[in-house]
């Protein structure tokens, strides 16, 4: 039997739930809206959020949030989503697109700032200082947590430029437990750990978590958008009460609210997942230059996926799985990078022809995690 390259986590709690909502009749934006936000909440305690129909809808809000004007600059790494250029054109926001390195698909501070100085060269003198682009001109950073790994958000905050994190695809990345300062460790150490909370540290002003089929967690569509807060929640609150066609419905929200409650045991199961195609890429590396992504710390990643980037084209790999009848696909398929946009990010470019994605979902049965840990070990 094929396996298929991705499979959302869909038990019969979440099921219950969904039908629950269907025979009360309540499916548009109501009451589930509200406690979808409030289960969030008790994990990530955020200031406030705001419950919508689409990532699309909360990248566009963040940015109004943030007083984004026409002709502005958006920086964004070249493996962001594609939506994410879709929304910044509508504004009549410029890109700025950063390149990655081969080691770690997400942009850094030094590579922000080498983007930035490129920009500032080419821009009007009066415009740029110190080799910088002004203040004026960068209305956001647009910072993408790429396959589920997590940049140094607050290094790249400190460039002194706003920052929407999307943590769609890290969500469960227990990044906090490692603080980066001494306040925060003895804050840490001082309270009680919830078994329950994903503990993501959060550095932007703003932050997305995707709800999409193909995100950590799903609701079958739709999206949060949050302030950690006070100050910065303001001008969020400014958008409610939203229209009813720009929040997300009762229906999704009740399958997205068990998600999170079941977020723990999905991520236990990535992780043993994920330690069975470590060995088997291990074993590959003896015999290609195959190579991984390397995250910040292991304990810090989620595992959202298994990704080689390979010494060649992709084409030969996904033969050989499709003869064993597994589904892989080029990871960076749906980036803006991978529609062409570009051109000044060979790193991003190189990876979209050369990373290869794996089936990588807790629903994976054990016999179908060996067949695929024996395809990883004898890749061409």
């Amino acid at each position: 039997m094929k396996i298929e390259i991705f499979s959302p986590t869909i038990r019969r709690r979440e099921m219950d739930a969904v039908l629950t909502a269907m025979v009360e009749e309540k499916i548009g934006p109501g009451d589930r809206n509200r406690l979808l936000i409030q289960t969030a909440k008790e994990q990530l305690l955020f200031d406030y959020a705001l419950a919508l129909r689409s990532p699309a809808v909360a990248l566009h809000s963040a940015l109004k949030a943030l007083g984004a004007k026409p002709g502005q600059t958006v920086v964004l790494s070249a493996l962001s989503p594609r939506y994410y250029l879709n929304v910044v054109q509508d504004l009549q926001l410029t890109p700025l697109f950063c390149d990655v390195t081969y080691d770690f698909p997400c942009m850094s501070r030094d590579l922000i700032e080498n983007a930035i100085a490129k920009k500032a060269s080419g821009e009007n003198p009066a415009e740029v200082s110190d080799g910088q682009v002004s203040d004026t001109q960068i209305c956001a950073i647009v910072l993408h947590h790429t396959l589920g790994f997590v940049p140094d958000t607050a290094a790249i905050a400190e460039l002194g430029f706003p920052v929407i994190e999307d943590i769609s695809q890290s969500y469960g990345s227990w990044l906090s437990l490692g603080s980066k300062n001494e306040k925060d460790k003895e804050k840490n150490e001082t309270q009680p750990q919830d078994t329950n909370s994903v503990h993501a540290r959060i550095d932007g002003v703003y932050c997305i978590l995707g709800l999409e089929e193909r995100d950590m967690l799903t609701s079958g569509g739709g999206a949060l958008l949050f302030a950690m807060n006070r100050k910065d929640s303001a001008a969020l609150r400014i958008f409610s009460p939203m229209a009813n066609e720009f929040c997300l419905p009762d229906i999704n929200a009740a399958l997205a609210i068990v998600q999170f409650k079941e977020i723990m045991r999905s991520i236990e199961r990535r992780r043993d997942i994920a330690q069975v195609f470590l060995q088997a890429s291990l074993s590959l590396a003896t015999r290609t230059k195959h190579k991984m992504f390397v995250p910040i710390s292991e304990s810090e990643y989620c595992n959202y996926s298994f990704s080689l980037v390979l010494e060649a084209g992709l084409k030969d790999v996904i033969a050989y799985a499709k003869k064993k009848e597994i589904e892989i696909e080029n990871a960076f398929d749906g980036t803006i990078a991978a529609a062409g946009h570009c051109p000044d990010c060979p790193v991003s470019n190189s990876l979209c022809l050369r990373t290869v994605l794996f089936p990588m979902y807790p629903s994976l049965r054990s016999a179908e995690v060996e067949r695929i840990s024996r395809l990883v070990m004898t890749l061409p």
